[in-house]
C-alpha cells in the first residue's frame, strides 16, 4: 500500500513517473469536456473519501474532479458531521471503519500528527492534501507547470520568498532533494526554515541558499514563488507578521532582478497588495491559473500512483 505524505517520502524515480504520467494525462484530454471521464477509466467502479479540516476551494473541486475524470466516486466529508477525531470516536476506530466504504481517502488538516495517526490506522492508501508541515500535491502541480513552460526542471533555480517555515517552503525544499532543482529562500531571520531539514537537504547535496535579502534570493532565478503571509495556521500576532514581511512583496522592482524569462508562482489563495502586487499576479509572467488548473492533472497521477 502507498500512501502520498511528504515528497521526502517518495523515491524521485516514482516522482518524476508521477509527473510524466500527469502530462501524458492532460494531453489526452484535449477536446474532453471538463468533468467527462478519461477513455481508460482506471477508477471504474472505486471510491475516494474526503476529509476536510479546513476551508478550502482548489483542493476541494480539484479532487474531485480529478476523481470523476478517473472514472471513480468521490464522497466529501466535513469534522463536524461526522465523528472523526471526536470524544465518542477515536481517530482510529474513524480509520477502520472508513476503510471498509472506500478505496483511498484524502485529508486535509491542520495537524501532520493526525494525518499520521489516521494513516497508520488505515488499510487503504491516504494522500496529504494539505497539513501544517507539508502541501506535496500542490508542489506536484508546480513541478508539472514548470516543466510544460520551461523543460527538465532539474538543474534550473527557483526562488521562494516570504515565509520561509511553512508548509509549502518546507515541500519545495524536500522537491530540490527528489528532482534535483537549486532553491534559494529569501525570508525574514524569524521566519528561516528549520535547520533540520536544511541540512538534511545539504546531506543529499542539494543547493539550497537561505537568504535576508529578497533580491539575492531571486537573482537568477527561472520561477519566483511565493505564498500568502498569514496563513489558516498561523496563530501569532497577524499584523506583525505582516509588518515584518512587507520587505518581501514581490513587485516589479523584485522581479527585475530575476532571468528575463522567469515565471511566476503562486499556489493560491493569493493576498493581492500584500506577498504580491495586481499587476504580477495578473501579468505576463503569472502561470496561477494554469497551477491551480494543473492541480487536477498532478492529483489524478497521484491517486492513481496510489492505488498501482
Amino acid at each position: 500500500m502507498k500512501n502520498f505524505l511528504n515528497i521526502s517520502d517518495i523515491n524521485s524515480e516514482d516522482l518524476k513517473q508521477i509527473v510524466e504520467e500527469a502530462k501524458i494525462r492532460k494531453k489526452n484530454r484535449i477536446g474532453f469536456n471538463k468533468s467527462q471521464a478519461d477513455n481508460d477509466k482506471p477508477l471504474d467502479g472505486k471510491s475516494m473519501i474526503m476529509i476536510f479540516e479546513k476551508p478550502s476551494t482548489r483542493t476541494r473541486v480539484s479532487f474531485d474532479i480529478a476523481v470523476k475524470q478517473l472514472g471513480g466516486y468521490s464522497t466529501i466529508l466535513n469534522p463536524d458531521g461526522i465523528h472523526y477525531g471526536k470524544g465518542d470516536e477515536s481517530i482510529e476506530d474513524t480509520a477502520k471503519v472508513l476503510s471498509e466504504y472506500a478505496d483511498v481517502i484524502m485529508i486535509r488538516t491542520s495537524s501532520h500528527k493526525n494525518l499520521e495517526e489516521f494513516g497508520e490506522h488505515l488499510s487503504i492508501p491516504l494522500i496529504n492534501g494539505l497539513s501544517d508541515q507539508s502541501h506535496p500535491c500542490q508542489v506536484i502541480s508546480d513541478i508539472l507547470t514548470f516543466e510544460e513552460l520551461k523543460g527538465d526542471i532539474k538543474g534550473k533555480t527557483l526562488s521562494w520568498i516570504g515565509d520561509g517555515a511553512n508548509n509549502m517552503s518546507y515541500s519545495f525544499i524536500e522537491a530540490a532533494v527528489k528532482f534535483q532543482f537549486n532553491l534559494k529562500i529569501g525570508c525574514p531571520k524569524k521566519y528561516s526554515p528549520n535547520k533540520k531539514i536544511i541540512n538534511w537537504a545539504l546531506k543529499k547535496n542539494t543547493r539550497i541558499e537561505v537568504s535576508t535579502n529578497p533580491k539575492d534570493a531571486v537573482k537568477g532565478s527561472d520561477c519566483v514563488m511565493t505564498d500568502k503571509w498569514v496563513s489558516m495556521n498561523d496563530k501569532g500576532d497577524k499584523k506583525k507578521k505582516k509588518k515584518i514581511l512587507k520587505d518581501y512583496q514581490v513587485n516589479k522592482k523584485l522581479l527585475s532582478q530575476a532571468k528575463s524569462d522567469t515565471i511566476f508562482m503562486h499556489c493560491l489563495p493569493v493576498g493581492r497588495g500584500e506577498e504580491v502586487t495586481n499587476d504580477i499576479i495578473d501579468g505576463e509572467k503569472s502561470v496561477v491559473w494554469q497551477q491551480a488548473l494543473n492541480r487536477v492533472h498532478a492529483q489524478k497521477s497521484i491517486i492513481k500512483w496510489c492505488l498501482d
